[in-house]
C-alpha cells in the first residue's frame, strides 16, 4: 500500500448549471493506486493543494468547449509529492520530490488516458512528462496557481497580445486568477496597467499587486458608460494599445470606444455571461456574445480570439518558448503566484461556490 485510504471528489454527470453540479458532485473514499495496475511511465502523486478554477465550474456542466467523461474527478490543476514512480518515470522522478502537475497532460483537461486523474482528491496518477518541479521556495498552494494562471494570461498577452514594454493594457477581470496573472505579466513587460473590476477591496488589492491605475466597473463613475472618458484620461487622450477581455457582455462594445487605432483586442472569456452554452453538455452557443463591427472597422482593431487550451492542443510546439520564458521569471524571482485564499479538503462546494461568486482576488485552492 502506498498510504492510508484518500478520499476524491465524483461529477458522475452534467448538470444544467455549474452550481447544480456543484450540489449534485460527490465526495467518495479513495484506495491509493495500485502500481501493479500501472505504466512504467506513471507516476503516483499524493495531492497537497488543488487550484480551483473557472474552467472546473464550467466542466462540471458540460458548458466549456473540452468535456472529460464523467463520472470523472474533476481538478485541472494541483501539486504535491512523489509517492511511486514506474520503471521508466524513476529515471527522473523519485519519492518525495515536490511537483506541479500540468493540465494539458493529464486530469480533465488532457486527452489521454490520465483524463480520469484529477486533483481535487487523495491520490493522483500522472504521466512523468506531465510533472514539473515545484520550486523549492514555493508552497504547495503557490504551485497549483501557476500554469493555469499564468500560461494562459502569457498566451493572451505576449503570443497574441504581442504586448511591449512602454504601451497600455487594459485587464477586465483584473481580480480573478487569470486576470490577475495578467498583471503581473504586464508589468513584468513593462506595460502600463489599467485594471478594472467590481470590488472596491479587491481592486485595491490588485494595485498594491502591481496595477499602475485601478477602475471599479461597478460604479457609476467608472461603468459602460464611462469607461472611455476614464480611460482617455489615464493615457492622456490616446487610448489603450491592448484590452484583455476576460469578462466579455457589456463592457466589451464599452472596451472598443477606449482604444487607440490599431489596437489588439483579446478575447480571452466571458465570465459576464457564463452560460453562452446550453448546459448538460449540449453542442452549440445560442447565447452567443456579439461585438460592433462598425467600431471594430474604424478603430483599424485587431480582434484576437486566444483559446489557450484548443491552441495548445492543436498545436503542443507552441508551448516551448512560453513555458521556457515563464521558468526564467521563475528562476530569476520576478514570477510568484498570488494565492488568493485556502479551503480545507471538506468544504470543496463552498470553495467552488466561492469561485463562482468571484469572492476571492487571484487564485484559491483546496
Amino acid at each position: 500500500m502506498l498510504g492510508p485510504q484518500g478520499r476524491r471528489v465524483v461529477i458522475d454527470e452534467f448538470a444544467d448549471t455549474p452550481m447544480d453540479a456543484v450540489d449534485a458532485l460527490r465526495i467518495e473514499p479513495q484506495a491509493p493506486p495500485d502500481p501493479a495496475n500501472l505504466a512504467p511511465n506513471d507516476v503516483v502523486i499524493a495531492v497537497r493543494s488543488a487550484a480551483v478554477g473557472w474552467v472546473d465550474l464550467l466542466m462540471s456542466s458540460g458548458q466549456y468547449q473540452h468535456m472529460a467523461k464523467p463520472p470523472y474527478c474533476p481538478g485541472l490543476e494541483y501539486s504535491g509529492e512523489v509517492l511511486w514512480a514506474g520503471a521508466d518515470a524513476a529515471k527522473e522522478w523519485k519519492p518525495g520530490d515536490r511537483v506541479i502537475a500540468d493540465a494539458f497532460l493529464t486530469g480533465p483537461r488532457s486527452l489521454g488516458a490520465h483524463q480520469k486523474w484529477g486533483g481535487f482528491a487523495t491520490y493522483a496518477v500522472a504521466p512523468a512528462n506531465a510533472l514539473i518541479p515545484l520550486p523549492d521556495n514555493w508552497s504547495f498552494d503557490q504551485g497549483a496557481c501557476l500554469l493555469g494562471n499564468y500560461e494562459t494570461a502569457y498566451h493572451c498577452l505576449v503570443a497574441r497580445g504581442k504586448l511591449q514594454p512602454g504601451e497600455s493594457v487594459l485587464i477586465h477581470g483584473a481580480s480573478g486568477s487569470t486576470g490577475l496573472a495578467a498583471v503581473h505579466i504586464a508589468n513584468i513587460v513593462g506595460a502600463t496597467v489599467i485594471a478594472t473590476g467590481r470590488n472596491a477591496d479587491k481592486l485595491t488589492e490588485v494595485q498594491a499587486q502591481g496595477a499602475d491605475h485601478i477602475i471599479n466597473t461597478a460604479d457609476e463613475h467608472g461603468g459602460p458608460a464611462a469607461l472611455r472618458d476614464r480611460v482617455k484620461a489615464l493615457t492622456d487622450g490616446r487610448g489603450v494599445d491592448v484590452v484583455y477581455d476576460g469578462v466579455g457582455g457589456p463592457i466589451s462594445t464599452a472596451s472598443i470606444r477606449c482604444v487607440t487605432f490599431g489596437a489588439r483586442y483579446l478575447i480571452v472569456g466571458w465570465a459576464a455571461t457564463p452560460f453562452v452554452a446550453r448546459g448538460r453538455g449540449q453542442r452549440g452557443a445560442p447565447n452567443a456574445n456579439q461585438l460592433p463591427t462598425n467600431l471594430i472597422m474604424m478603430k483599424g482593431l485587431d480582434v484576437l480570439g486566444c483559446p489557450t487550451a484548443i491552441t495548445t492542443h492543436r498545436d503542443p510546439a507552441i508551448r516551448t518558448q512560453r513555458l521556457n520564458q515563464l521558468q526564467t521569471w521563475i528562476d530569476n524571482g520576478t514570477l510568484t503566484p498570488h494565492v488568493g485564499h485556502t479551503y480545507p479538503f471538506n468544504e470543496i462546494k463552498e470553495a467552488l461556490r466561492a469561485k463562482w461568486k468571484s469572492q476571492h482576488t487571484g487564485g484559491c485552492v483546496v
